[in-house]
């Protein structure tokens, strides 16, 4: 087979890079392949150093709901940079973007920007245990809250791509102080914090896990988890770096009514930037420093390039209609990708909420880490090489979300659809 040469910059990165890549599911080992290196993002299409086109599905993981290289986002960060690209000191960006984050998300009436959703979910722990005052943080199977040395337990994600159950290098007398326990399961979620309700600072969660597939909150669930946090006076986390200003402008709580204690952010508040925010109630947010006693920091947290994407991102999204488009797209993506499946009769289960989505491999429905872990990881590996083969460009791991963004238009659905049913055509081919 001729070389690319994104086989040459492959081998030139793992040189240098550990594993050739600056984050592991992007090595695609569990799909069967090795990356391809993107040199430009447009729309809805990448293109890749060999000049092959793409419509993408990854949306760099979620923020490019407007599409890549959005004029308005585009013209906001040359604007910024003219100016100067970090000063370590305060902007009015910084104020501006935290007044739109607070107007839009129920929770947030004050909000910290850090760098990115692994700094924010561990900030907000910090946060909740010096609250509170406690150490435990419970957490759900399968849910994956960056990599922060609490959260490599049961985590989705990368570890659940790769196949690593935690991560050397993470103390046993750090992980003690975290639960994980399966997600949707209330009767669990009760008992072990009716046992331990003294000693838990927070229940951090997914609202929609989005890092073992896109899997929906059960109905009630959400709910019961508000719930029982309120009476044990225990703090709740709403995890939305991905669900944040994508299921719905305020979130996964502003879709589902459920108002947490703290939220995380990431993704699209930066507009496709390095970015990421925690924010809550004013009588928690003044335990951070420096009002109060919790520590935390960053040199390039506000960053002015990512507070001017950010701002424009946003203002984007406001227009009318964005979320309606983007939930009709969707749907109307979800049925046909339902109707291949059953016209071909290869075993799918899809799942979605807005604009996020997973086919998973497997004949069973999937409401949790277990049953998300009977998908057929050996048959999404083919299929991803084979929509690869045709211009299509899926996540790399059956255990990831896909996403639909305002840039993808009626062509570019059903051509991912036609192809689509050729690969699972091949599928059953022996």
């Amino acid at each position: 087979m001729k070389r690319t040469v994104s086989d040459e910059m492959f081998e030139a990165a793992r040189r240098v890079i550990p594993g050739g890549v600056n984050s592991p599911v992007r090595a695609c080992r569990s799909v069967g392949c090795d990356p391809l290196f993107i040199k430009r993002g447009l729309g809805a299409v990448l293109t890749d150093v060999d000049d092959n086109e793409y419509i993408d599905f990854v949306c760099s993981w979620g923020p490019m709901i407007l599409g890549h290289a959005h004029p308005s986002v585009i013209a906001a960060i040359q604007a910024a940079a003219v100016d100067g690209t970090s000063f370590g000191a305060p902007t009015p960006t910084e104020v501006d973007l935290a007044s739109l984050v607070v107007e839009a998300v129920p929770s947030i009436e004050k909000v910290r920007f850090v760098n990115s959703g692994t700094e924010a979910t561990m900030s907000a722990v910090r946060l909740a245990r010096g609250y509170t005052g406690r150490n435990i943080v419970v957490k759900f199977d399968g849910c994956y809250h960056g990599h922060a040395d609490s959260f490599l337990v049961k985590a989705g994600s990368g570890l659940l791509t790769l196949g690593i159950p935690g991560s050397p290098g993470v103390p046993e007398d750090i992980v003690k102080n975290t639960l994980s326990i399966p997600y949707n399961n209330l009767e669990i979620l009760e008992d072990t914090l009716r046992q331990k309700a003294a000693e838990i600072a927070c229940v951090i969660v997914e609202p929609v896990a989005g890092n073992m597939g896109c899997v929906p909150p059960a109905p009630g669930f959400l709910e019961g988890i508000r719930r029982l946090t309120k009476e044990l006076n225990i703090l709740l986390i709403f995890d939305e770096v991905i669900t944040g200003f994508r299921v719905a402008y305020g979130g996964a709580q502003e879709r589902f009514g459920i108002t947490p204690d703290l939220t995380c952010l990431g993704k699209i508040i930066g507009g496709g930037l390095p970015v990421g925010a925690y924010g809550g109630k004013a009588e928690i947010m003044d335990c951070v420093a420096p009002d109060g006693p919790v520590y935390q920091a960053g040199t390039l947290s506000g960053n002015p390039l990512a507070m001017a994407a950010g701002i424009a991102m946003l203002k984007e999204l406001q227009r009318p209609g964005v979320y309606t488009e983007l939930e009709r797209k969707s749907a109307r993506f979800e049925e046909m990708l339902n109707g291949i499946s059953r016209a071909t009769g290869v075993p799918t289960q899809l799942n979605r909420v807005g604009s996020v989505m997973t086919v998973f491999f497997t004949p069973d429905p999937v409401s949790d880490f277990e049953s998300a872990m009977r998908s057929d990881t050996e048959r999404y590996g083919q299929h991803y090489r084979q929509m690869l083969s045709t211009g299509i460009y899926l996540a790399p791991s059956q255990f990831e979300a896909a996403f639909v963004s305002m840039a993808h238009s009626e062509k570019d659905l059903d051509t991912a659809a036609k192809m689509t049913e050729w690969s699972f055509k091949k599928l059953l081919e022996k």
